[in-house]
């Protein structure tokens, strides 16, 4: 999942405009932000599930940034760093994107995400797999896509000064949509 998780983002910032729309965005995307450099350098690897192609092709083994507990941590540090900005509804709200994060892809990954990091404990590992089935998958994350959209339109400014500022945020919302929705389409369909 990745349009998805903007998605949800679009959604929340309809309802805290005192939040940059870019930290929330942010804040749903930090594990997958954070998993690069671990993929990087071998901490955490992908591995290709053999005739699945595109969307949910891989089983990503992200020990350290997908686990339970280093979710739960990351939310509540990086939600305390955001209520020194924003107040604390700001960085409860970060806080949660951050953890949404885990909760979207505990949908749709495979078994594959731990609950302690480096799977310490080796306990059983978590995903429902809904990338097992292509057509829901992305029909769940269109779905977070499209109310996402439209939540945010529906919270911009409608009249008087805001009106230019209404026009390029719904301009820019668009374009995101847009590249969100290609993005979704390129993953379905194996482009790239």
């Amino acid at each position: 999942m990745f349009a998805g998780h903007f998605g949800l983002a679009a959604a929340v910032k309809a309802k805290t405009p005192q939040v940059p729309l870019w930290t929330l965005m942010l804040g749903t995307q930090l594990l997958d932000v954070l998993f690069v450099p671990f993929l990087l350098t071998g901490k955490e690897t992908l591995e290709a599930v053999p005739g699945a192609d595109g969307y949910g092709g891989f089983i990503i083994h992200a020990d350290y940034t997908h686990s339970l507990v280093g979710t739960l941590l990351l939310a509540l540090i990086v939600g305390w760093l955001a209520s020194l900005k924003w107040g604390r509804r700001g960085g409860w709200t970060i806080g949660a994107v951050v953890l949404s994060h885990w909760v979207l892809d505990l949908a749709m990954h495979r078994a594959d995400m731990p609950i302690f990091p480096g799977n310490a404990r080796d306990l059983p590992l978590l995903g429902l797999g809904l990338w097992q089935w292509p057509s829901i998958s992305m029909a769940a994350e269109l779905a977070l896509v499209t109310v996402g959209a439209i939540l945010y339109v529906r919270s911009l400014p409608a009249a008087g000064n805001a009106s230019i500022i209404r026009s390029r945020k719904l301009w820019t919302g668009a374009a995101m949509c847009a590249l969100l929705l290609l993005s979704l389409a390129s993953d379905t369909l194996g482009w790239g």
